[in-house]
Parts: C-alpha cells; sequence; structure tokens
C-alpha cells in the first residue's frame, strides 16, 4: 500500500516542493497549512507519519505533536519536526513530545527524504519492507503472494489490501470505518457493512482446515490480526 504522508508547513512554496518530492518517492500526499487543519487532517487520514513544523499558526507544532501522542490512533505515527531552531534545548523540547526525528531549517530534500525512509524503515517496517511476516501469515508485496504456514493463499485485490494494512499494526483493533479509510480511501463511498464481506472472504482464504482464526472480531469496535496465531 502507498504510504500517506501528512505535511503540515505554512509556508507555501515548501509545501508545494515537499509533495512534489514526496510523490516522486511514491508517498501519497497530504498538506495542512495550520495546526487545527493538521489535527483534522490526521483525524480523517490516517497518516503513516507526519511532516511537522513547529511554527505554525493557530496550533503550534510541538503541541499539535503533543496532542497526536495523546490520541491513541496516533500514538505511534512516525513525527519528523521542521524548524529554524538549531539550538539543542528545542531539540530535545522536541523530541521529549514525541517527536521521532528533528530537521533543522535550511536543508537538502534529498537528506530529508533519507531521513524519512529511516524513520520508516525504524518505526514502521512493514511500510518500508516488500515483505512481511506475522505468525504463520506472510506477504510479498512484490510477487503479490500471501503464504501461511508455507500453503500459498489466494486473495483478491480488496482482501490482500486489508491484510496488508492489518499486518502493519499486529493486534491493534480497527473500527470498520477505519479499515474503509485505510482501504478503500476516504474520498469514496463505501457502506460499513461492506467491510465484513471482505473480512469474511480473507477469513475463508486464510483459515483451511482445523488453522486458528488470527482475525479477532471485537464486538461493537471492529477487527484486529492476532500475532500468536
Amino acid at each position: 500500500m502507498t504510504p500517506h504522508v501528512l505535511v503540515v508547513e505554512d509556508e507555501g512554496t515548501l509545501a508545494v516542493a515537499l509533495k512534489y518530492n514526496l510523490e516522486k518517492e511514491g508517498y501519497r500526499v497530504t498538506i495542512a497549512e495550520d495546526g487545527e487543519e493538521a489535527l483534522i487532517a490526521a483525524e480523517e487520514g490516517q497518516p503513516d507519519l507526519v511532516l511537522l513544523d513547529w511554527m505554525l499558526p493557530k496550533v503550534a507544532g510541538i503541541e499539535v505533536c503533543r496532542r497526536l501522542r495523546a490520541r491513541a490512533d496516533h500514538r505511534n505515527v512516525p513525527i519528523v519536526m521542521l524548524t529554524a531552531r538549531g539550538e539543542e534545548a528545542e531539540r530535545i523540547r522536541g523530541l521529549d513530545t514525541g517527536a521521532d526525528d528533528y530537521v533543522v531549517k535550511p536543508f537538502a530534500m534529498q537528506e530529508l527524504l533519507a531521513r524519512i525512509r529511516a524513520v520508516m524503515r525504524r518505526i514502521r517496517p512493514g511500510l518500508a519492507e516488500n515483505k512481511m511476516q506475522c505468525g504463520e501469515i506472510s506477504v510479498d508485496r512484490v510477487a503479490y503472494r500471501v503464504r501461511r504456514a508455507g500453503r500459498e493463499v489466494h486473495l483478491g485485490p480488496t482482501e490482500f489490501r486489508l491484510l496488508d494494512y492489518m499486518m502493519q499494526y499486529p493486534g491493534r483493533v480497527f473500527s470498520r470505518e477505519q479499515l474503509l479509510d485505510a482501504v478503500w480511501g476516504s474520498d469514496v463511498y463505501v457502506e460499513a457493512r461492506t467491510v465484513d464481506v471482505h473480512i469474511g472472504r480473507l477469513r475463508k482464504a486464510l483459515n483451511v482446515g482445523e488453522e486458528a482464526d488470527p482475525i479477532r472480531t471485537v464486538r461493537s469496535a471492529g477487527y484486529a490480526l492476532d500475532t500468536e496465531n
């Protein structure tokens, strides 16, 4: 799946340059121009990484970072802060608030992209690697193949995307709405019941005979992919 980067930057020229270069690298990019807009965009779009300017209108970047870290859905989302402040005390403050890395302006675009790749590899390896393993289940994104305990599993495109996404967060419970946004996209209208249908198909393909079901249904909450199965 295409990693989603939320760029929070009020300097229009830099925001455009970041969007252009990130999209060239294969990321899907959303731009927010102030801290308030960033918090709304993060809630609606479930970013895989946030590129966050320190100095922002309405809500400061450091406060946006703090609020994102306070949300269960964004507690583990990588945050890279951009700022013109180079003092050590400010860098420490940003990291203590929950930022994963800190890049001082002006910066070389290629260095920033390398730092983003490094953060993604460290914190979200499921998005940085072409192969993932979760318990008995393995996914090869290049070959578009899924195996469970060595047995090949045949999935349709939607079931593949569902499994790919859930394997990035083993054990985490996703609501139907969150899965719809991540797999179908927030700009596509699909009924929540559709998720149940595709989860059923995914289960049928993954589970043969006496194999334990790795997908856990949480009543009134959603679904999770458990690591022990």
